[in-house]
This record gives structure tokens, C-alpha cells and sequence, in this order.
């Protein structure tokens, strides 16, 4: 390209990349986030971030700071260093203009028992400048046929609806939900699940903590795990499984010859034999997958009956994560 050329060219491309869209600000950010009472250190240096529209999911085993961070979040506790934003503002000196646009579900909340759920939620939305519409609300916690009973008359699931219900009553832009189905049965929780999914649909921005690892690996968008007052690993699902180094399992019916011993597995693979079940764990599932067809093709085996892949689940990574840094 000339001289003269890349000259007129230049405005061009400069007014292209300011037209270009800009990545959206996180909707939380934490730097170094250290927390301590008196001589106790809980959390050490927390970095993660929550982007806007995405279900955050933060795990740990009791006492790993989960409570503590979230509760800095919501600006109901200060912190000892590091920086946070929640929504462009720092918690901790401005939680009143924080509070007006975030929507917190506890891990207990206590109703008049005589109240009624359409009643109460009325009572909340009044408390704010831009409420959500009730009929909304009822629907999107699916309490649309209940408005009119009693809180005393309300299911546990029926009750943790209500709770979400009122969470958002000011149409929050940033909703906490902590442990939201304790205790639920899996009826209830499924519900529970339903509702948070409709927020999603919102483009609200959650973020979770629960120690259900099923829960969280139906509803994170991505999620981070905090022990030991740090942030262990974070990513999606599958990010977190890759780093946690989880094994795949390769299952298939055993072959009679493989199973008398008289044909042998292939060379590299480590495939357990259990009864009419033949199983290879390993970490790396193409490569193993593409030797076990090729064996099955040389001995005449045709295709291995039930051949199926069960990838690492976040239970799996968790519990080998948290178990590692427990050993050290």
C-alpha cells in the first residue's frame, strides 16, 4: 500500500473501529478481594468477574468465603482491601443506590402467615420507582393460581417462589440467590429451576451459590470454585472439567473373546472387564475412541454394542478439585 493510499484509507478504518461495538462492562468485577477477622485471613485475593446476562454460579465447601463474597457484593459487609464493582458502583460506599437495582433472595425469609401472596408482593413493588407488573410476577414464579392464599397455606417450593417473587418486585438488573433450593424435593426444585431459567430469558444477570452440583450445572452459564479464601478455578463446565483434569469413561458391551481372555484389548488402553461390561477411562477420548474401532474392525468384532461416552461431570471435577487442594 502506498504512502497516499494508506493515508485515505486511514480515516476510513479509524471511523470503523469507533462504529465497532464495545464489549459490555462486567456486571460485577472483584480484584484481590481480601477479607479477615481479627487474626483470620477468609478471603486471600479473590479475582472473577460476572458479565451481564449470564448465570454465575460461586461453589465451595462450607467456610470456603462464599457467604462472605457475596455478602461484600450485596454491600452488607465491608471488606478489608481489594477493589469491587457491582453494577459501575462500589458496594461499599454507595450500597443505597446499589440496592434499588439488585434483588436478593436469602437462604430464609420470614412472611405474615396471614398475608396473601398477591397482597405482599404489592406491599414490595411499592417500595420501588419502576416495579415490575404483578400479573408478571406471578407468572414468572409461576404463583399466578395461588395470589390469593395464605402464606401460612404455601408449600416450602411455593414459599422460595414467593421469596424470588419479591426479589424482583423492583426489576433488579442483578439478582443474588443463595442456596434457593435447600431442602426442596425434586418436584419443587425443578419449579425453582423453571423460574430462574425465565430470568434468563430476561437477560437478567444471577448469581448463585448452592451446594447442589447437579443445580449448578443445569442453571451456571459458567462458575467459579472459591476454597481456601481463593478462587480455585472458573469457567464453564467444561472448562472447569478440562482443568480439574477429569477422566472421560468409554463403556461397551465386552466381547465374549474379550471377555474370556482369549482376545486382548488394545495396546495403550486401559479397559477393565465387569461381568458383560468392558470399561476405558482416559484423557483423551478421540484418540481412544479411534483405537478401540480399529480393534474392534481387525478381530471382526463389527461395531461394539452400546458404545457410549460419558463425559466428566462438575461433580467429578469438583470433588477432585476440592479433595487436591485439601491434600496439600
Amino acid at each position: 500500500m502506498t504512502n497516499t493510499l494508506a493515508a485515505e484509507v486511514a480515516p476510513d478504518l479509524a471511523e470503523v473501529a469507533a462504529d465497532a461495538p464495545r464489549p459490555a462492562p462486567p456486571t460485577i468485577e472483584v480484584r484481590d478481594l481480601t477479607m479477615g477477622y481479627g487474626d483470620r485471613q477468609v478471603l486471600r485475593g479473590v479475582d472473577f468477574e460476572v458479565r451481564a446476562g449470564e448465570v454465575f454460579c460461586l461453589l465451595g465447601p462450607n467456610g470456603a468465603g462464599k457467604t462472605t463474597t457475596v455478602e461484600i457484593l450485596e454491600g452488607f459487609r465491608q471488606r478489608t482491601g481489594g477493589t469491587v464493582r457491582v453494577l459501575g458502583v462500589d458496594p461499599a460506599a454507595q450500597p443505597a443506590r446499589l440496592r434499588e437495582r439488585i434483588g436478593i433472595v436469602l437462604q430464609e425469609c420470614g412472611f405474615p402467615r396471614q398475608a396473601r401472596v398477591a397482597e405482599l408482593i404489592d406491599i414490595w413493588r411499592a417500595y420501588y420507582p419502576n416495579p415490575l407488573p404483578l400479573a408478571d410476577l406471578l407468572a414468572l414464579v409461576e404463583l399466578t393460581e395461588d395470589r390469593n392464599a395464605q402464606v401460612r397455606r404455601l408449600s416450602g417450593g411455593q414459599r422460595r417462589r414467593l421469596d424470588l417473587a419479591l426479589a424482583l418486585a423492583g426489576n433488579p438488573d442483578l439478582i443474588f440467590l443463595d442456596e434457593p433450593t435447600t431442602g426442596f424435593d425434586p418436584e419443587s426444585r425443578r419449579r425453582c429451576w423453571a423460574a430462574i431459567e425465565n430470568l434468563r430469558t430476561l437477560g437478567k444477570t444471577i448469581v448463585l451459590t448452592t451446594h447442589y452440583l447437579d443445580e449448578a450445572e443445569r442453571l451456571a452459564d459458567r462458575l467459579a470454585i472459591l476454597q481456601g479464601g481463593r478462587i480455585q478455578v472458573a469457567g464453564t463446565v467444561r472448562q472447569v472439567a478440562r482443568q480439574a483434569a477429569c477422566d472421560t469413561r468409554i463403556t461397551f458391551t465386552a466381547p465374549r473373546r474379550l471377555r474370556d481372555g482369549s482376545l486382548l484389548p488394545p495396546d495403550g488402553l486401559d479397559v477393565v472387564v465387569s461381568g458383560d461390561s468392558a470399561t476405558c477411562v482416559t484423557c483423551h477420548t478421540a484418540s481412544a475412541l479411534r483405537e478401540l474401532l480399529a480393534w474392534a474392525h481387525v478381530n471382526g468384532l463389527g461395531d461394539l454394542d452400546d458404545l457410549s461416552v460419558e463425559n466428566p461431570t462438575l461433580e467429578d471435577a469438583y470433588l477432585q478439585l476440592v479433595s487436591e487442594r485439601e491434600a496439600q
